[in-house]
């Protein structure tokens, strides 16, 4: 059943890594979670990929080794953008371009907001590069917002700025301006609410969970999830085992963990406001679906809970192109 859905409709994976500064190849079958052929096997028709950049030192090195890595692995995006039987997609309408043409969108992202080296100057550079959103924070306070995870070792206390700074609330509006969507993602309650506040484009959580279920500072809890709501935004449920239950390994859960975080969310904000974003490549993964050739099985979990065609669609990709639409919309 689950297969034959994923014939008809649209999958997009809202959040996946890459390997830094190499790795296997994309287009091969091989250790990746997510490569060409096993996105075509499980019926993946589009994946954000995010430049990851981890939280480092606030010094001008420091900050000019944030940019670079987050362009180098923007360039690396790229690349499998242009490999045979895939396509870089800038916009809602060329993502569902690509599923029309039978190839495989992949979207630009980046992750944590260090990327910027301390100024807005390189957002014009990410939006022409087609970056579609940025997580504001990872773990780690940084120059635009605190984090809700500190770095002690990097000498956090548990909050410098009081949720958003001035840089990072100046980020917000330019990120409306550029049709990029802030993610709130790894960013502390009161930089999420702040940012949910400010941005006149919906907000997205492009991987995590329902804090009522698993009590992690990773993840969203009613008031957060209400605020998403409020104001149009999505959460997408990550795997990342730790994050759907306390203190678990990927080994110790499988699908009906993800698909009881995707439960909670419909019942308190709506069908309207979920989706899935695995972090795979980057730590996501549970048992039976440990790399993106196992997707149907999540699906078949969700229809054996009831969900139909049309709520498959929107929490499979219809409510991120939703999202990017309004963002779109704003930006021209």
């Amino acid at each position: 059943m689950a297969h034959e859905l994923h014939e008809r409709l649209l999958i997009i994976d809202t959040h996946v890594d890459i390997p830094w500064p190499n790795g296997p190849e994309f287009t091969i079958e091989g250790p990746r979670c997510v490569d060409l052929p096993k996105v075509r096997r499980g019926g993946v028709g589009a994946v954000c990929f995010a430049a990851y950049v981890p939280q480092g030192r606030r010094d001008s090195a420091g900050n000019e080794e944030a940019r670079a890595r987050a362009l180098g692995m923007l360039d690396a995006i790229a690349a499998m953008g242009r490999a045979e039987g895939a396509m870089l997609a800038h916009t809602a309408d060329a993502i569902e371009a690509a599923y029309r043409d039978r190839k495989f969108a992949v979207i630009p992202a980046v992750e944590n907001g260090t990327a910027l080296g301390g100024g807005l100057a390189v957002l014009d550079d990410f939006a022409t590069r087609g970056v579609r959103y940025m997580t504001l924070t990872h773990n780690g306070h940084n120059a635009l917002a605190d984090a809700a995870i500190p770095r002690a070792d990097l000498g956090d206390g548990p909050a410098e700025h009081g949720g958003l700074s001035p840089l990072g609330r100046k980020a917000v509006v330019r990120m409306n301006q550029l049709g990029i969507l802030v993610d709130v993602s790894h960013a502390a309650k009161s930089s999420m609410m702040q940012a949910v506040a400010l941005s006149r484009a919906p907000v997205v959580a492009t991987h995590s969970c329902a804090r009522a279920l698993c009590d992690h500072p990773r993840n969203l809890d009613d008031e957060q999830l209400d605020a998403l709501r409020d104001t149009g935004g999505v959460v997408q449920i990550t795997m990342v085992s730790a994050f759907l239950k306390r203190g678990a390994k990927p080994s110790d859960i499988g699908v009906s963990a993800i698909a009881d975080h995707v439960d909670y969310v419909t019942r308190r904000i709506g069908i309207d406001h979920v989706g899935i974003g695995t972090d795979f490549d980057g730590g996501g993964g549970v048992a039976g679906y440990m790399h993106a050739g196992q997707t149907p099985g999540l699906t078949d979990e969700l229809i054996r809970r009831g969900y139909d065609e049309a709520a498959l669609s929107k929490i499979w990709g219809g409510n991120f192109l939703r999202v990017l639409r309004v963002a779109e919309a704003i930006r021209d």
